[in-house]
């Protein structure tokens, strides 16, 4: 007979029964009204049974009369649970308080990001978000419903044609798209566009106003290149000239090029310290002593601690000190040469603009003293050679 429910409200222990009377045990224990079940033998030649708590205390002087012996194998039903229970009320309330906590976080807004916003700061965002009731640590219950939110927001931002709030667990997202306002155009003087420097004119592309040069013509700095004048001097009429000519530009470049080139290499050797971060503080955990390196270079690495799709406000931060050395290394003269020609083609680029090209570059002299190269270089360049001057100082001279 298995326990019925009656049995595990009472509670009930199963026992082994030792000695040479125990059918007698048995017997007896039955006569006397006492509740055994599920009897039968064991290998051992024993027996076992299952017997309600109250009645196991009447087995002792049955026991002494039949000379057996009694061993608990298991406790089961209400009585025992209870008992384990109290005894592990701190694990039982430390589960629940960790249940507890763990609700409360996740209920906490961790971090707002702002996307889409390129006019309006992000500040002035957050600053009306936070009027509204949304900003970090606000307890996500309290919030109002996020089509609410978007439409309070839009009206505190004229600048935002549509504000969307996305909540994802304790992440809010706010994505903005801005009003397109044209840009308003600048008030132009009449103007003519007048060489830059010497030039040798190889392409004309005039927007406004009249062109008066054609390419393969040369020009020299302040020749007017496309006029603001439209008719004859009579009734002519002033616009703003517009468009670009371009033309070949010569330059000069004194260029020395060392023969040792200085490389910064690491070594290998490497120091690691390791830092607990909570709430944007950092506290130093291992690692201590003096940085043991002359020259170095800091990686640092930041693992927030995370339970599933929740982002917690602490973790680990990981700082690798490298250490460096910089090491020099002979060139030839054809590589000092040829990286003193890359430089001097960058920093020419750089001054001309970037939709210049260089057609051509001639070497006028090269040398080679105390651990250095030196070149005289003549650069050729097409690049744009306009620049605006007023129709009134042009009327003035």
């Amino acid at each position: 007979m298995d326990a019925t429910w009656m049995h595990w409200l009472r509670g009930y222990v199963t026992v082994a029964l030792r000695g040479e009377a125990m059918e007698r045990l048995v017997n007896e224990a039955l006569a006397d009204g006492l509740q055994l079940w599920s009897i039968r033998r064991t290998k051992d030649g024993g027996m076992s049974c299952n017997i309600v708590i109250r009645d196991f205390f009447r087995l002792r002087p049955l026991l002494k009369r039949t000379g057996c012996r009694v061993h608990v194998l298991s406790r089961m039903g209400l009585p025992f649970w209870q008992l384990r229970l109290r005894r592990r009320v701190f694990f039982g309330a430390g589960l629940v308080l960790f249940f507890i906590g763990m609700y409360l976080l996740s209920s906490l807004i961790w971090s707002i990001d702002v996307e889409g916003n390129d006019k309006l700061s992000e500040e002035q965002i957050l600053q009306a978000a936070k009027s509204e009731g949304l900003y970090p640590f606000q307890w996500s219950f309290r919030l109002q419903d996020s089509s609410d939110l978007s439409k309070h927001l839009a009206q505190k931002l004229p600048g935002a044609a549509w504000i969307g709030v996305e909540k994802r667990g304790t992440h809010i997202t706010i994505r903005i798209v801005e009003s397109k306002t044209p840009d308003a155009k600048p008030l132009m003087n009449p103007r003519h566009l007048v060489a830059s420097t010497d030039a040798v004119v190889t392409k004309v592309m005039a927007e406004a106003g009249r062109p008066v040069v054609k390419p393969n013509t040369k020009v020299k700095q302040g020749d007017v290149l496309i006029s603001g004048l439209l008719g004859d001097e009579t009734a002519g009429t002033a616009v703003v000239a517009k468009g670009d000519v371009k033309g070949l530009v010569w330059h000069e470049y004194d260029i020395v090029s060392p023969l040792t080139r200085t490389s910064k290499v690491y070594t290998g050797n490497k120091k690691i310290i390791w830092y607990g971060v909570a709430g944007g503080r950092a506290l130093q955990v291992s690692g201590f002593g003096k940085i043991p390196y002359d020259m170095y270079e800091r990686v640092v690495q930041e693992e927030k601690a995370a339970w599933r799709t929740l982002k917690l406000p602490f973790g680990r931060m990981k700082e690798t000190i490298m250490e460096v050395k910089m090491q020099q290394q002979t060139i030839t003269q054809e590589e000092a040469a040829a990286e003193g020609l890359q430089q001097a083609r960058a920093d020419l680029l750089a001054k001309v603009g970037p939709d210049a090209h260089i057609r051509a570059e001639n070497i006028l002299h090269q040398k080679t003293d105390n651990g250095k190269v030196y070149m005289k270089v003549f650069f050729e360049v097409e690049q744009s050679i306009v620049k605006e001057r007023p129709l009134v100082q042009m009327q003035g001279d």
